[in-house]
């Protein structure tokens, strides 16, 4: 991407699907990407670790169709960040962003996510090596705080450490991470919202981008931020009730309504998992396990979703599956004494 197309990118407001660990991998975003043409797709977070040392096709992999998408790295050795950041943009991705938001006990023993707050000058040499050896944005997701410290200070320095090294965007979690004592799950729910927070950070750095996280899970509370702020990432609300990504483009980017109807989308999916086991060898319930909310609220949802989750049917072809998904249930014959 050159600068232009950089330049012009920063200045569209964004909405985005966060990365989320064992959900957000490429046949998620395909689907996702049925749904919504503009808003901006995460991976899951994949180590340095794991590409230095791993299978990188197996992590680095997607579909050309998920444009754009962003990698999003876990590490701290700003050497493996930097040689895992051009990994990515030699893969393809448009962003490449630094996870020092996971609060994971797993994560934490690895010296990186949520715990790299407490060190910002190892995170902005980190971010500077990245930013030194790739064109494409490379951006930094975090806390506005770790465990209970609630000082705003705390984030502001963390945020004007790490911008100096050439971060120009930050997408924040509106909580904080509490280190000790809490799960993952109980880390998205527990500490507190502090949205103000966020909002303090874009009127002490106007020249930067700011993008919110945290129990945003309707259409209003993202034009509420959106005039706040630069961008919106709805993380778990955009998982289980994917539907409503149908309605984004024309709500947050003033483009079309969207014309698919839910059986459309489906039916592309199939698609998707014959292309995918042809290709790859994937069976159809790896990728079939994303859309299980696609009917949410309807009649007969629950069905639906026992039929695609039943693995009894993992031989029949995808289409025959959503056929019998659609099926009328047969109804027991009660004989007469």
């Amino acid at each position: 991407m050159n600068d232009n197309a950089k330049l012009l990118n920063l200045k569209e407001k964004v909405v985005s699907v966060a990365p989320m660990m064992d959900w957000t991998d490429r046949h998620c975003r395909f689907f996702h990407r049925l749904l919504t043409r503009r808003a901006l797709l995460y991976t899951e977070m994949v180590t340095t670790g794991a590409l230095v040392h791993g299978d990188v096709p197996r992590h680095l992999r997607f579909n050309a169709e998920e444009h754009p998408v962003a990698l999003q790295l876990g590490g701290s050795e700003p050497a493996d960040l930097a040689h895992c950041a051009k990994l990515g943009e030699d893969w393809g991705y448009d962003e490449i962003n630094l996870n020092c938001g996971c609060p994971s006990e797993r994560v934490q023993r690895g010296a990186f996510g949520a715990c790299l707050m407490a060190e910002p000058q190892l995170v902005a040499d980190g971010v500077k090596a990245m930013v030194d050896v790739v064109d494409v944005p490379v951006t930094v997701k975090h806390r506005i705080g770790i465990d209970k410290t609630e000082s705003y200070d705390f984030v502001r320095d963390f945020v004007g450490t790490v911008s100096e090294a050439g971060c120009r965007t930050f997408i924040v979690h509106a909580r904080n991470a509490w280190l000790q004592g809490l799960s993952p799950k109980q880390n998205r729910e527990v500490p507190p919202l502090r949205y103000e927070l966020v909002h303090r950070l874009k009127h002490d750095f106007p020249a930067l981008r700011f993008s919110i996280n945290g129990g945003i899970a309707q259409t209003e509370q993202v034009h509420q931020q959106l005039r706040l702020l630069d961008g919106v990432m709805v993380g778990r609300e955009a998982y289980h009730n994917p539907w409503w990504l149908a309605e984004w483009d024309a709500a947050f980017f003033g483009e079309p309504a969207h014309e698919l109807s839910r059986e459309d989308i489906e039916r592309q999916m199939c698609d998707y998992m014959v292309r995918e086991a042809a290709e790859h060898g994937t069976p159809w319930s790896n990728v079939a396990r994303h859309m299980l909310g696609l009917r949410n609220g309807l009649p007969g949802a629950r069905r639906w979703r026992q039929v695609w989750s039943d693995h009894r049917l993992k031989g029949e072809a995808p289409h025959a599956v959503m056929a019998l998904a659609h099926a009328q249930p047969v109804e027991p014959v009660l004989l007469a004494d």
